[in-house]
This record gives structure tokens, C-alpha cells and sequence, in this order.
């Protein structure tokens, strides 16, 4: 074991990622008035996709959850309809990897919740779950999906068991788990799978770090170190490493690094600071970054992982005056790859019930797509199906490209169950546009039927008309601050001139063609004389 210490030497060291900045996104881009919950727990209290943002509100009487599309930036409306089924506070919320409009909830009345959410977003206050998941006895702090198999949810409670569902149950209130993981002598504080979801680490409140095998349940590991008290764990991607933040023996802010085989003595160990807020550590394994964020503070640090000696690599921080409560992440395939963009927070702010979207940025001159900061990442398609997984199959995340351009796979075509959601869940946009399922399902049904009207060069000009930029103009909503009104003006600008644009050139194909009529005409008269 090696304890870090500050050298006075410089180490310089060739990385892509060494200028990596932080970016903050202007105030019309932020959400401002969410009242955020107030509870003390260690969760992130947000979760993201491409397509909605969900957060944990405080509210009286139970708990509720905002849901907002992320296209809904600005004020938001203090009687924002919300999801609102359960009984106690909300603790954690979690989307489905495999589905933007799944999302599933667990609270302090003992149960977990998995609910629809429109593919318009949510118009009325939701109160009845798709799945109702009745199994523990006390409280439930954490929730996780699996990586890879399809509606496989884990869950663990301060009855100090882990629970795992099958959401493939025809029943609509599940009441018996596939297993229950019986290891622990404490809350679990946190949960991580690997890349395939063939192993799981936990901490525990008990000080121990354990991996397990999660579909059996069998214990493999167990770490109990004296100089290191871990609160949350991540499985570093297939680097074979385990990263815990906790606090050391004298309760100083502290990372470890662990061999994930063998936990009886950490790699790594390196104190960061004398704050007493919980780190929340983030893994890109794309990029082998580590984000580090400390819970009420305002900066974010971030490293970058080798499997050589000495393992981790400060790079720099991104420093704020604001406080973080918990932080959103989003997907890799929501990112904005045109500004080589490689991850982005949604901070939550509560003093100022802001929640801010920070991207991390690559500085780089071209603005062409960057093949090395962007390799075959994890898609929105399982890998198995619940069955297939219970049945002992492990298999790796289905690789998707984020170049644009690229055809994203239907987040929900495996998902069973959902109604006559599927007939509008269809989306096919590159990274990093952000719209609204409903103008795409309409596109893609004018752009299907006038594929098979017109043939030839004229219907494919006649197709491109039928779209405004990309969005229906008969189902565009009115801008609602100055800057989407300005957004709107100079696309309807741009619109106009290709317009214009194709105007001329039928105008000039028009006068070609009268040309060659006339020319034939001539030949004609002059064969017959």
C-alpha cells in the first residue's frame, strides 16, 4: 500500500485529456426554480437522459419527482405537474438504460416504483406506477439497473439486503424478488457493476468493501481496511480496479485504489482535502476519466486512470462559488460531439433551486468529428433479456458509434409491456440533437410516406420541404424566452434562403428543359423540310 504525498517535482506526462475544461451553460440553458428535496441522504437526487431530466422535489405529504424535457430550460412552472405515487420521501430515482421513457423510484415507504413516462413528457400528476416492487421491510436508499440486461432492476434498503427484480413479471405489483443478497451487516451505501454486469461492489456502512457475483449472490471478495473507510465504489470499466471515496483514520477526504483480485490491501491511496462532504466519484471508461465531486462543495476535480503505476493522474479542477447538492450525468450518446464534448453534469444547486448543466470540454481546433475521443461506446440496446441473464449468460453492452450521422437504435424496442407507448417511442437522431419524440415520429412518417410517393431527384427536394430545420412547423411551440425567439428567427432566415435556393434552380432546370423542347422542335421542322 502507498499513501500519496505532494512532490515538489513537476510530472509531465503526454495526454489528449490534459486540457479538459469545464463549461457552464448560460442562464437561459439552466433550470432555474425546481425546488429541490432537502433531505440529507447521499444520492445524486437527479437522473438524466437524452431526453428528459428527472429530480427529486420536496414536497409535503409523500414523496414526488419533477420530470422535464430537456429542451425545457428557464423558469420552471412552480405547479409543474409531477410523479407522485409514493407515500414517503423519494430517495432515489434511476432511468432505464434501455428505455428514455422508463424511470424507476424508491422511497421511504419500503417499496420501488417503475413508471411511463409520455413521450410528450408529463402533461398531469402521475400517480400509478407501471410496476409496483413489494420486498423490503424498511426504507429503500438505492436503486441500480443492470448494464446490459433488460429490465433487471437491483435494489437495497436499511433492512440491509439487495434485492433483484424482474420486471418482465406479468404482474403489476411484484411482491417476490428473483434473489435477495443476505452479506451485509449494514445500509449499504452505495452499488457498482462492472461492464458486463457479471460482478457487483458494494460498500457498506460496516466499513467493508465486497464484490460479489450478483445473479448468484455469491460473496468472491471482501475488503476491510483500517486505514481507509469507503462510502461509494465503482468498478473502474474492464481495467480491473475498484475505486472507493470515503475518509481516512483521521477523517480526512480520501481515494483508494483497489486490485479487483485482491481486496486485502489497497493499491492506491490519496487524501484530497479536510472537508467532511461525501465524494461522488464518476468513471468514463471511454476516456479512462475520474471525476471527483464532493457534496456541498463548488469544484469538481478530475483524473485520468492508467493501469500502470501510479494509476491515477491528477489533471485539473473546475472551480464555482455554488454548492452542489448532487449531480445528473448524462449518456454518452447525449452528448454534444460537435464541441467535443466528453461529459456533462447536471449540478444541482439547492440555495439557489438552479439546476445547472456542465459540460467537459476537449479543447480542439477542428471542428470535425473526432474519432480518438469518441471510440464504440455503450448503446440504448440490451444485450440479454432478463431471461437470458437469469438463465446464467453474461454478455458485454452493445457498441454504438457517436459519429453523426449514425442511426441510434430504439431505446425501448425490447422493452415489454408499455402499452401503445411503442407506436410513438421511435427515434432516430444523431448525438446530441435533443428533440422532442413526438415532431421525430412525425418526420419520419412524412419522410417514409413521401419516400414511396416520389421517386427520382424532384421527390427528394420535395420531402426536405416538408421539414423546417429538422423540426415540423405545424407542431413547433412558441418560444418562451428571448433567446429561443432569436433561435426561431434565424432558422425561419436560413429556411427561407434555401428555399430561395431551390426555387432558382428549378427555375433553371425549368428554362433548360424549355430550351431542349425548342431545340427538338427545330430539328424536327428541319427533317420534315
Amino acid at each position: 500500500m502507498t499513501v500519496s504525498k505532494m512532490s515538489w517535482r513537476p510530472q509531465y506526462r503526454s495526454s489528449k485529456f490534459r486540457h479538459v475544461f469545464g463549461k457552464t451553460a448560460n442562464k437561459e440553458s439552466c433550470y432555474d426554480g425546481v425546488p429541490i428535496t432537502r433531505s440529507v441522504q447521499d444520492n445524486n437526487f437527479c437522473s438524466v437522459n437524452p431526453r428528459f431530466l428527472a429530480v427529486i422535489t420536496e414536497c409535503a405529504g409523500g414523496g414526488a419527482f419533477l420530470v422535464l424535457s430537456l429542451h425545457h430550460t428557464g423558469k420552471v412552472d412552480p405547479t409543474h405537474p409531477r410523479v407522485s405515487g409514493h407515500s414517503g420521501n423519494i430517495l432515489d430515482i434511476k432511468w432505464n438504460p434501455f428505455n428514455d421513457y422508463c424511470i424507476a423510484s424508491c422511497s421511504e415507504d419500503t417499496t420501488v416504483k417503475v413508471w411511463e413516462i409520455p413521450p410528450h413528457g408529463v402533461l398531469k400528476n402521475i400517480t400509478v406506477p407501471w410496476k409496483e416492487l413489494q420486498g423490503h421491510s424498511r426504507r429503500v436508499g438505492l436503486i441500480e439497473w443492470h448494464p446490459t440486461a433488460n429490465n433487471i432492476l437491483f435494489s437495497t434498503a436499511y433492512d440491509y439486503q439487495v434485492m433483484i427484480w424482474n420486471l418482465d413479471s406479468p404482474e403489476q405489483v411484484i411482491k417476490n424478488p428473483v434473489r435477495t443478497i443476505s452479506h451485509h451487516t449494514d445500509v449499504v451505501l452505495s452499488m457498482s457493476f462492472n461492464t458486463d454486469g457479471s460482478l457487483l461492489a458494494t460498500t457498506c456502512k460496516d466499513k467493508k468493501v465486497r464484490l460479489m457475483e450478483p445473479r448468484s449472490g455469491n460473496l468472491l471478495q471482501e475488503a476491510n481496511c483500517k486505514t481507509h473507510k469507503a462510502s461509494k465504489v465503482l468498478i473502474l470499466g474492464n481495467m480491473k480496479m475498484l475505486l472507493t471515496s470515503g475518509t481516512s483514520r483521521w477523517n480526512h477526504r480520501q481515494i483508494a485504489l483497489w486490485d479487483q483480485d485482491d481486496l486485502s490491501v489497497p493499491l492506491l491511496e490519496e487524501n484530497l482535502d479536510g472537508s467532511s462532504g461525501v465524494l461522488f466519484p464518476f468513471y468514463d471508461p471511454d476516456t479512462h476519466m475520474l471525476y471527483l465531486a464532493g457534496k456541498g462543495d463548488g469544484n469538481i476535480r478530475y483524473y485520468e486512470i492508467s493501469s500502470e503505476k501510479p494509476y491515477i493522474h491528477y489533471l485539473t479542477e473546475y472551480r464555482s462559488l455554488l454548492p452542489q447538492k448532487g449531480m445528473g450525468v448524462m449518456p454518452k450518446r447525449g452528448l454534444d460531439v460537435s464541441s467535443c464534448e466528453v461529459f456533462r453534469f447536471y449540478k444541482l444547486v439547492t440555495i439557489k433551486s438552479l439546476i445547472e448543466p456542465l459540460s467537459m470540454i476537449v479543447p480542439r481546433r477542428s471542428e470535425s468529428y473526432q474519432e480518438d475521443i469518441y471510440p464504440m461506446t455503450a448503446g440504448n440496446m440490451p444485450a440479454l433479456s432478463a431471461e437470458e441473464w437469469l438463465s446464467g449468460n453474461n454478455k458485454g453492452p452493445m457498441l454504438m458509434s457517436l459519429k453523426p450521422g449514425s442511426q441510434v437504435a430504439d431505446s425501448h424496442s425490447d422493452m415489454k409491456g408499455l402499452g401503445n407507448f411503442a407506436d410513438t417511442r421511435r427515434s432516430q437522431s444523431r448525438p446530441g440533437m435533443l428533440q422532442l419524440a413526438y415532431i421525430q415520429d412525425q418526420l419520419e412518417a412524412k419522410v417514409s410516406k413521401d419516400a414511396k410517393e416520389e421517386s427520382g431527384h424532384a421527390g427528394d427536394e420535395r420531402t426536405r420541404t416538408s421539414v423546417s430545420n429538422g423540426e415540423d412547423l405545424a407542431l413547433c411551440s412558441p418560444p418562451r424566452t428571448e433567446n429561443e425567439l432569436r433561435m426561431k428567427f434565424h432558422k425561419q432566415q436560413e429556411e427561407i434562403r434555401r428555399l430561395r435556393e431551390l426555387l432558382s434552380q428549378r427555375d433553371v432546370r425549368i428554362k433548360q428543359l424549355e430550351l431542349e423542347i425548342k431545340n427538338v422542335k427545330n430539328s424536327q421542322s428541319q427533317s420534315s423540310l
